[in-house]
C-alpha cells in the first residue's frame, strides 16, 4: 500500500502549466486535488513515523509509559470537562416487557446539560453487570439500538443506552415547523458544534466524553449495578465514542467498538474515504504522533473486541492492519488473549449476524460466563413510549441548555499586556498567527521555485501564468497582470475564489487594474475547486477537508497565507514593482487570510477585506453560522480575533462590505460596535465590480 501511495500523492502534483489564456486542461488536477494529495503525503510521514515508535515498544513498562503520554496528549488537545459529584437525573417513565423492564430519563452531564437516555433492567435481584451503549449517526438515536438493548437485558446485563448529542431527542437545532433539525443530519450538527468550539481551543469531543463518562457515574449510582464489571459498546459515531470512553475511563472493564476501529493509512490513503466527522477528527492528532490504535492500546489491557465488516466504508484493511499492532500492543504487556477481532460480512453497521458474538465477548468479561446466545427480534412498536421528554425533544420540552450554549459559556480572553506599545503588540500578533495558523513562510525569503509562462501582450499590459511551488508536493497557480508602462508601479496580490480564466479575460479585473497603472498577480486558493460530501448545506464545502488539514498540523488559513507570503516575496524582488506600494486585497473567505497576512508583512502598504468576517468570536456566539470551515481556527480566541488584526494594521485596512458569520451584510453602525476606531468602509452592491482606488 505505500508504494501505491506515494505514487499516488506524487501524480497528484504534476506540475500543470496554463497557456497565455489560462484555459485549462480537463485532466488537470484541480487545487482541491493537489492539496489533498499534500495533506496526504504529510500525514504519510506522521504514521510511518508513530509506526516506528510503537513498533519499538518491546516491555509492560513502555508500553505504560506510551499510554501516559497518549492520554497526556489527549488532554492537551481535547481539553476535558470535569464536573464530578452525584449525577443529577429523573426518570419521566417506566414499561415493562418479557424479561426486562425499563426506565426513561434524563441526567445532567455538566450543570443545566441533559442527556436522554434509557435504563433497560433484567428480571431478578442484582447486582448485575451493566454496559453503557451510544449510538450511531442517525436522526433516531440511542432508538436505534432499542433490540440490542433489549437482548442484553434479557442475558443479564443493565443497560445505560443514552443519545449522543444531535440525535434522538437531543437535535439541538430542532425546528418544529418542518420536525427535523435546520442544520441537516448528525454530522451536520455535529459540524456546526465542531465549528464553534474550534476557536474557543481544545475539541468538541470534551462535551461527548463528559456524557458517556457521566453516564458511568449514573451506573454506578444504582444499586442494581455491580460497578466493578461494566462494559460500553458503540457502533459507528458511537463506536468513536466508547473508544473515547474506554481509553480515558479505567471503570470500563470491557469494551466492543463497532465499525469504527482503523488506521489513518487506510482512511486517508488512495481510496480510503477521507477524514471522518468532526467529533472523530481531532486537531493535530496525526501531528501530535497519534492514530487511532492509540484509542484501544490506551485500553490495554483490560479486555478489548474490534466489530468490524467487510464491505464497511471504513476499509476492512485498516481494521485488520490497527487489530494486528494492538494485539502486539497487548502481547507487550501480557494480555495478547484479552483482544479480539470480530468480523462480520456486509456493509457499515450490519451487526445482526455478528450479534451473538458480541454478547458472547461480554458474557466471557463482564459475567465470567460462555455462551453466544441467538438474538430475540423486538419490534419496535412506538417510540413515544421510550421518550424521556414530553415532546421528544429537549429543545421543544424545556429541557436545559443547549451544546452550543455550553460551547459559547467558554470563550477565552486572550492576556494584552499593560501599557503594550504599537510595535510590541505587532511583534505579540505575528507569534500568535504563526502559532495558530501554522503559517510557515518568512517575509523577504527568497523564492527559489518558480515555474512562468510566456507573457501574452494584451492591450497595455501583458499577461504572464506563474505557478509557485509553495511546498516540494504543492504547486500554486496565479496570472501575473504587468502594467505596460516603463517604471515601478503599485502592485496588488488579488486572493479570490474567482477562477483564474475569468479574472484575466479580456474586460475583467486584472485588465481594470492594469489600466489604472497597477500590477496585479491573481493567485489561485488551495483547496479551491472540487466537492467533498456535504455534511449540511450550512457547514459547506470545506468541512472535511479542513479537517483533514488540521490532522496533520495545517490551518486553511495558514495555508493560504504561506501561498500568499511566498507570491509577495516574489513581487517584491521585481524589477517593476513599487514596494513601498504593495497591496493585498481578500475577497470572502480570502479577506480573513488577506489580514493575517498583512500583519505578518511589514512590506505590505494596505489591506483591503471584501466581504469578509470580522470576529471569530461571532462563531461562537451566534446559534448558527455558515461555512465556518474555510475560515476557523483551533483556539484562536485565546490568542487574538480578527478586530486585533484591524486595529495594529490600523490606516493600512480597508474594509469592503464586511459580513457576519450567517452571511448578512453588515451597516456601519453594526461595524463601528464590533470595532475600535472604525477602519475605512466602503459598501458595494454583490454586482458591483471590484475596482482599483482611482476608480472607486
Amino acid at each position: 500500500m505505500k508504494a501505491m501511495f506515494h505514487l499516488s500523492a506524487a501524480l497528484g502534483t504534476i506540475l500543470w502549466l496554463a497557456t497565455p489564456a489560462a484555459a485549462q486542461q480537463a485532466t488537470a488536477p484541480s487545487p482541491r486535488d493537489r492539496l489533498i494529495a499534500h495533506l496526504t503525503r504529510i500525514a504519510d510521514e506522521k504514521t510511518q513515523a508513530r509506526a516506528a515508535t510503537v513498533a519499538a515498544i518491546a516491555t509492560p513498562e513502555e508500553a505504560r509509559r506510551r499510554q501516559v503520554r497518549v492520554r497526556a496528549l489527549l488532554s492537551e488537545m481535547i481539553q476535558f470537562e470535569h464536573a464530578a459529584g452525584p449525577v443529577r437525573f429523573e426518570v419521566t417513565g417506566r414499561s415493562t416487557g418479557e424479561g426486562y423492564r425499563v426506565e426513561n430519563l434524563w441526567y445532567e452531564s455538566l450543570p443545566g446539560y441533559r442527556v436522554t437516555a434509557n435504563l433497560y433492567l433484567p428480571e431478578g435481584k442484582g447486582p448485575f453487570p451493566a454496559i453503557i451503549t451510544q449510538p450511531g449517526h442517525g436522526v433516531d438515536g440511542r432508538l436505534s439500538g432499542t433490540g440490542f438493548a433489549v437482548n442484553l437485558a434479557r442475558t443479564g446485563f443493565v443497560v445505560l443506552a443514552i443519545d449522543i448529542v444531535g440525535e434522538g431527542e437531543r437535535i439541538q437545532f430542532y425546528d418544529p415547523e418542518i420536525g427535523a433539525s435546520k442544520v441537516g443530519r448528525p454530522t451536520g450538527e455535529h459540524s456546526m458544534a465542531f465549528g464553534q468550539a474550534l476557536p474557543t481551543g481544545g475539541h468538541v469531543s470534551r462535551f461527548f466524553i463528559q456524557d458517556a463518562m457521566r453516564g458511568v457515574d449514573l451506573l454506578m449510582q444504582r444499586d442494581e449495578v455491580d460497578d466493578q464489571r461494566i462494559g460500553a459498546f458503540g457502533c459507528s459515531g458511537g463506536g468513536t465514542m466508547t473508544a473515547y470512553l474506554a481509553a480515558l475511563d479505567p471503570r470500563i472493564k470491557a469494551t466492543a467498538t463497532a465499525c469504527y476501529i482503523n488506521d489513518f493509512d487506510h482512511l486517508l490513503g488512495p481510496g480510503g474515504p477521507g477524514a471522518q466527522d468532526a467529533e472523530q477528527s481531532i486537531p493535530f492528532f496525526l501531528d501530535r504522533g497519534l492514530d487511532i490504535p492509540d484509542w484501544v492500546e490506551a485500553a490495554a489491557p483490560r479486555p478489548y473486541a474490534i466489530v468490524s465488516t467487510t464491505e464497511d466504508m471504513f476499509p476492512i484493511a485498516g481494521a485488520r492492519a490497527a487489530y494486528a499492532e494492538a494485539r502486539r500492543f497487548y502481547d507487550v504487556m501480557g494480555a495478547a488473549d484479552k483482544i479480539t477481532m470480530i468480523e462480520g460480512p456486509g456493509p457499515h453497521g450490519n451487526l445482526g449476524p455478528i450479534a451473538p458474538r458480541i454478547i458472547g465477548f461480554f458474557n466471557r468479561w463482564l459475567k465470567d460466563a460462555p455462551g453466544e446466545p441467538a438474538l430475540d427480534a423486538v419490534p419496535a412498536g412506538d417510540p413515544s413510549r421510550l421518550w424521556a421528554t414530553s415532546t421528544g425533544q429537549l429543545v421543544t420540552s424545556g429541557g436545559g441548555d443547549t451544546l452550543h450554549a455550553m460551547i459559547a459559556r467558554e470563550i477565552p480572553t486572550p492576556p494584552i499586556p499593560v501599557g503594550e506599545m504599537p510595535a510590541a503588540r505587532l511583534e505579540r500578533l505575528r507569534v500568535a498567527i504563526r502559532d495558530i495558523t501554522r503559517a510557515q513562510v518568512k517575509s523577504g525569503a527568497t523564492v527559489s521555485a518558480v515555474s512562468e509562462g510566456t507573457p501574452e501582450a494584451r492591450s497595455g499590459y501583458t499577461l504572464t501564468n506563474i505557478s509557485f511551488h509553495a511546498a516540494p508536493d504543492l504547486d500554486v497557480d496565479s496570472v501575473y497582470a504587468r502594467a505596460g508602462t516603463g517604471g515601478k508601479h503599485p502592485t496588488m496580490l488579488f486572493l479570490s475564489s474567482q477562477p483564474l480564466r475569468a479574472l484575466s479575460a479580456p474586460g475583467g479585473l486584472l485588465e481594470h487594474w492594469t489600466q489604472a497603472g497597477w500590477n496585479v498577480l491573481a493567485i489561485e486558493p488551495a483547496g479551491s475547486g472540487g466537492t467533498e460530501e456535504i455534511k449540511s448545506v450550512l457547514t459547506g464545502d470545506w468541512t472535511l477537508l479542513s479537517l483533514r488539514a488540521l490532522l496533520v498540523g495545517e490551518t486553511p488559513v495558514g495555508i493560504r497565507a504561506d501561498d500568499a507570503l511566498t507570491a509577495l516575496n516574489w513581487l517584491a524582488a521585481r524589477p517593476e514593482v513599487d514596494a513601498r506600494a504593495l497591496s493585498v486585497y481578500g475577497t470572502g473567505a480570502l479577506a480573513p487570510v488577506a489580514l493575517h497576512v498583512g500583519v505578518l508583512d511589514p512590506r505590505v502598504a494596505s489591506v483591503t477585506a471584501d466581504g469578509g468576517i470580522l470576529s471569530y468570536r461571532d462563531f461562537v456566539l451566534r446559534p448558527i453560522s455558515r461555512d465556518m470551515a474555510e475560515v476557523n481556527l483551533p483556539g484562536v480566541l485565546a490568542r487574538y480575533d480578527l478586530p486585533d488584526l484591524i486595529a495594529a494594521l490600523g490606516s493600512k485596512v480597508t474594509l469592503v462590505s464586511p459580513v457576519n458569520s450567517v452571511g448578512e451584510p453588515l451597516k456601519a453602525a453594526d461595524v463601528a460596535t464590533i470595532l475600535s476606531p472604525s477602519p475605512r468602509l466602503i459598501m458595494r452592491g454583490a454586482r458591483d465590480p471590484i475596482l482599483p482606488p482611482s476608480s472607486r
